[in-house]
């Protein structure tokens, strides 16, 4: 079968890899249809994150039709349309057994660790495949596990109706923060730099809007909550800045969320969390939410469509990469196809 391999930083070829087989562990066998390009992929494409392992098939956005059942398979069908879980965890260590198994201390992250979904076919075990919602295509289907990052980030911050929630960051991870934070009732002040990306915020939700470019973020934040601060902070922006930032503006006894990667080191002082009693969490892919999101879906309550902006084939998957280097302004989401 084709497959896109990373094999260095800045080397992506097409190769050909044995088609996986059917075992007692990997036991349903999936025919990639598509599969989303994340800003995690072009880190690894680029060496840029610290996580990754070399040469690797990358891609954890990934769905498609399953082809195959192992004989002890019992909920999964051939012909069932599906997306397959990221997350390989031990299930034995500290962290899985307080039902952590996303932070699991012998973590294997498909496409990242281990071979992911830009091929044309994967075998993964039952436990870690969901039937999609009949109404929802392929391409579309992609952003569910974009979606299950926004709801572990918006669970680790224990959003409510009472909370004011500012969003640093407007571009693809900051939407599906919104997207599902909008659920919770919570007051929302989306920031970027981008005015563009701050006017879609507001009209997907945000109540109000912050160009950090143009203004004081921490003072107009203070003002836009009677001079307290927003109760949660959710760091969708991940910049050297962007964590003290946050520190800055969060009120008394709120809760800062951070999701980046970066390992570059960053000025905070004690003081910041220590007088306010800030608990600064991190919030690291997802923990089991795909059902969750999926029932949102079916409920009508989260639409994933119209987020696509670009398709390519994955054998044009180097064309694709190019692309999303040329940081051009029409780019949101772009997705990988396996049709003919």
């Amino acid at each position: 079968m084709k497959t896109v391999m990373i094999n260095k930083p800045n080397d992506l070829q097409i190769i050909e890899m044995d088609k996986p087989v059917i075992t007692e562990h990997d036991n349903v066998l999936i025919k990639m249809k598509a599969a989303g390009i994340c800003g995690s992929d072009v880190h690894i494409y680029h060496g840029q994150n610290a996580a990754a392992t070399y040469p690797r098939v990358i891609g954890h956005e990934m769905v498609g039709e399953v082809v195959e059942v192992g004989s002890n398979v019992t909920k999964i069908k051939a012909g069932d349309r599906v997306i397959v879980d990221q997350v390989v965890n031990c299930g034995e260590c500290y962290a899985c057994r307080k039902g952590r198994g996303n932070v699991c201390a012998n973590l294997n992250v498909r496409g990242v660790h281990i071979h992911g979904g830009y091929r044309e076919y994967i075998a993964v075990p039952e436990s870690d495949v969901y039937v999609l919602p009949d109404n929802l295509s392929y391409e579309d289907a992609v952003m569910i596990e974009p979606a299950t990052i926004a709801v572990q980030s918006c669970s680790r911050a224990e959003l409510t109706k009472e909370d004011t929630l500012l969003i640093l960051g407007c571009g693809a991870l900051g939407s599906s923060i919104l997207k599902i934070a909008r659920l919770s009732g919570a007051t929302i002040i989306a920031v970027d730099v981008v005015d563009e990306k701050i006017e879609e915020a507001k009209k997907n939700g945000a109540t109000y809007g912050i160009n950090l470019l143009k203004e004081d973020v921490v003072a107009r934040a203070r003002e836009l909550t009677g001079g307290y601060g927003p109760t949660v902070s959710i760091d969708a922006a991940c910049t050297k800045d962007s964590l003290a930032t946050l520190l800055e503006l969060t009120g008394n006894a709120g809760r800062v969320i951070t999701m980046g990667f970066s390992v570059e080191p960053t000025a905070v002082t004690q003081f910041k969390i220590t007088a306010k009693e800030l608990d600064v969490r991190g919030s690291r892919l997802q923990n089991k939410k795909f059902q969750e999101v999926l029932n949102l879906v079916e409920e009508g309550k989260l639409d994933l469509t119209n987020s696509i902006s670009h398709k390519f084939n994955f054998l044009d998957a180097q064309k694709a990469f190019d692309f999303v280097d040329s940081r051009d302004p029409s780019i949101r989401k772009i997705v990988l196809t396996f049709g003919n």
